[in-house]
């Protein structure tokens, strides 16, 4: 047996299966594997029948085909299969050579594989992946991390395969360390779960705030791609909106309103609780996904709980001619949905800031070394999130690599500055008429608080001490000195703990 495989991949579901062929269509030979033996034969006989793709159908037959340093691509179920895999390979795999793991897998699940690979005399790559199935198709962003020494060794293949933006570069590049590339993609996904929630609510607001038609939102939707919203999600959003099915009704209408999750949006929330990071927009869209998933409660409780509905064309006198009121309410639909383009604008600032935020924070506790231009360049193009306002975070960190927010960037400053006003509309006109906006809103506590210079959190802080005597800072003396007051004059000097900001 002639051992001339570049790389060796186990896991032939659609992501499998597409990277497989993404990399033959670069040059490079793939030996296959997959548990249920069987699909590796159908991908040999139907979408892999004309490629240099060798099928095997055993762990032992995979690595006997492959040129060293051998390179062995996991695309299985994250979590014990992953596991469970690495144990079976690890024996028969020689010093130097890798193990990648292309799954979701949980960045500090792949901070302890890392550490087990390596100390088997191995190499360890954990990559986040990004774009589905067209994406692994025809060029995904890739965003590895792990052992450094693989990375000359996985580089070519990765670039190769990875989108490219326009002047040719790949969106694919090294990372950091151990669990540093699948924190990374953790926290693109947490990012997509807000893109897509504040999506999500101006849809809502279009549809039962202004009235608008499914083709006159698609219309909407298609301008605002045209200007600083222009991204994925927003164009497959117009063509979602205009899509009709068999009896010419909009077919988005008829999927049941209860979202799915996977998981790596609740992961990002609870790293960010971890880290204490306020990435407050992906986890209201984390709740949001809840609270839609409790449908029947839902459905129980609209006929039974007060509120206000209705739409901002609300308050025309009952007596206005007809022609006069087509004429305020075109007017109003022309202004609102200016302004709720202006709040979906401010409010993706915001949770790319808080995400960007989280990352610092991961690399202060992790001893990653990662830069963030860099990593918004990895998403301009092939992943769920990429659009054009990634090209203006990669310009804020090359002009400052130091840079604590994306909202202190000057660019990002003046963008808030014209944007804010209209996110306040929103909010308020959205409270006004009922309708439920958890991503817009949870955006302008954050910027409200962002820039106040004073919080009330001196009376939690006062609250603690008298209940539990947990000390705090004071104004008047250097951050790090705790004190406590004798609240009640029944209590002593003795303190719970040492206070934690």
């Amino acid at each position: 047996m002639t051992a001339n495989a570049d790389l060796g991949l186990i896991g032939l579901a659609v992501m499998g299966q597409n990277l497989v062929l993404n990399m033959d269509d670069h040059g490079y030979t793939v030996a296959v594997f997959n548990r249920t033996t069987s699909r590796v034969d159908d991908f040999l006989a139907g979408a892999a029948r004309h490629t240099r793709v060798i099928g095997t159908r055993s762990l032992e037959d995979l690595v006997a085909n492959l040129a060293g340093p051998r390179r062995v691509m996991l695309m299985v179920k994250a979590g014990s299969a992953v596991d469970a895999m690495i144990d079976q390979l690890v024996p028969m795999l020689d010093p130097g050579d890798i193990i990648i793991d292309g799954g979701n897998s949980q960045f500090a699940d792949t901070i302890r594989r890392t550490a087990r690979v390596e100390e088997a005399g191995l190499l360890y790559v954990g990559t986040g992946i990004s774009g589905g199935e067209e994406g692994a198709r025809n060029g995904p962003s890739i965003m590895p991390g792990g052992s450094p020494a693989a990375w000359p060794h996985v580089q070519g293949i990765f670039q190769a395969i990875a989108a490219k933006v326009a002047d040719g570069t790949p969106c694919c590049d090294w990372v950091g360390p151990d669990g540093a590339g699948h924190f990374v993609k953790m926290v693109h996904n947490g990012i997509e779960y807000g893109d897509m929630q504040v999506i999500a609510e101006a849809y809502h607001f279009l549809k039962d705030g202004l009235g608008l038609s499914h083709q006159e939102m698609s219309e909407v939707f298609r301008r605002w791609g045209e200007g600083v919203l222009d991204s994925y999600l927003i164009d497959i959003t117009a063509d979602i909106l205009a899509f009709r099915d068999e009896t010419g009704s909009p077919q988005v209408e008829s999927i049941l309103d209860a979202a799915g999750q996977k998981g790596t949006g609740k992961w990002t929330a609870v790293a960010a609780l971890d880290l204490g990071m306020p990435t407050t927009l992906v986890a209201e869209a984390v709740f949001a996904r809840i609270v839609s998933a409790l449908k029947d409660e839902r459905i129980a409780a609209s006929g039974m709980l007060p509120g206000p509905r209705g739409d901002v064309l609300d308050g025309l006198a009952p007596d206005t001619p007809p022609e006069t009121r087509r004429e305020i309410a075109a007017h109003k639909r022309e202004i609102w949905t200016g302004k709720l383009e202006q709040a979906a604008y401010a409010a993706k600032i915001i949770s790319y800031a808080q995400g960007f935020m989280l990352l610092r924070a991961a690399a202060g506790e992790y001893g990653w070394d990662l830069e963030y231009g860099r990593i918004a360049s990895l998403w301009r193009e092939g992943c769920i999130i990429r659009a054009a306002f990634l090209d203006d975070i990669t310009a804020a960190f090359a002009n400052d690599p130091a840079l604590t927010n994306l909202t202190l960037d000057p660019f990002f400053r003046r963008a808030l500055a014209e944007s804010e006003k209209d996110l306040r509309a929103v909010v308020r006109q959205a409270v006004r008429i009922g309708l439920p906006v958890p991503a817009y809103s949870t955006a302008l506590a954050f910027y409200d608080s962002y820039r106040s210079g004073r919080l009330p959190a001196n009376l939690i802080q006062a609250q603690r001490d008298y209940f539990g005597a947990h000390t705090y800072e004071r104004i008047d003396r250097p951050r790090g000195e705790v004190f406590h007051t004798n609240w009640t004059g029944r209590g002593g000097d003795t303190t719970a703990g040492t206070y934690e900001a």
